[in-house]
């Protein structure tokens, strides 16, 4: 299970909606300093899902590979130092 990444998503554009490629993802509300708990979400079954800290309305896009988003900056990138 190691080599299962779970992408992080953000939400700083503030959007209603990020269309995303992944079943299973971690939102973190704002970019780090200014993010809420990072919260692990689970789509299931479900094509959609609401995170219950930024109420940002995540979609499951099958066009979209896993850890991309709509719009792209929603995704959350490491930081290299």
């Amino acid at each position: 299970m190691s080599d299962h990444v779970v992408p992080h998503f953000q939400n700083d554009a503030g959007v209603a909606m990020i269309e995303i490629g992944s079943k299973e993802f971690m939102c973190v509300g704002a970019n780090p300093p200014f993010d809420h708990p990072h919260v692990f979400l689970d789509l299931g079954n479900d094509n959609e899902i609401i995170c219950p800290y930024c109420s940002t309305l995540y979609r499951y896009a099958p066009d979209l590979a896993p850890g991309q988003a709509r719009p792209p900056e929603c995704v959350l990138k490491d930081k290299v130092a």
